[in-house]
């Protein structure tokens, strides 16, 4: 019986392969569980429809972090703080800050996860925060924070 795997099957096969398996095996347990289908024209056609949708759909969504990506580039962020006597902020600028302002000052949704900061912003300056947006692509986005 030949059956496409719909999930990797130690010993037998990754994902989207079609194997060769004895009639019990491939009916009581793989296709039991989930792990397998009968590999039917019908079956084979939908599989391969669906591996080139989400292709698809992942290609678009790269690009729309590609895109996010140099808006991000473009942007200088400016944060305004209270500051202490010795110049110190009051706190400091978190990654939450930073997605607040930027969403609330040019328009751009970010989860605060995905902003990485090298060290807590304590004091006013120019600052590069690094941004991963996913599928390998990383944004920097200047933070002016000034004082109040």
């Amino acid at each position: 019986m030949k059956v496409l795997l719909l999930q990797d099957v130690k010993g037998l096969g990754k994902k989207g392969e079609i194997c060769e398996v004895k009639d019990g095996y491939g009916k009581n347990f793989l296709i039991a569980k989930g792990l397998a289908d009968f590999a039917t024209n019908a079956v084979i056609n939908r599989y391969k429809a669906e591996q080139k949708k989400a292709a698809e759909m992942a290609a678009e969504e790269k690009a729309l972090m590609e895109m996010a990506a140099k808006k991000i580039e473009e942007v200088t962020l400016k944060i305004v703080q209270k500051v202490g006597a010795n110049g110190s902020l009051y706190g400091a600028i978190t990654k939450e800050d930073i997605a607040e302002s930027l969403a609330k000052e040019h328009r751009i949704e970010i989860d605060k996860k995905t902003i990485e900061l090298k060290s807590p912003i304590k004091s006013t300056g120019v600052y590069e925060v690094e941004i991963k947006l996913g599928h390998g692509i990383h944004a920097t986005l200047k933070v002016d924070v000034e004082a109040q």
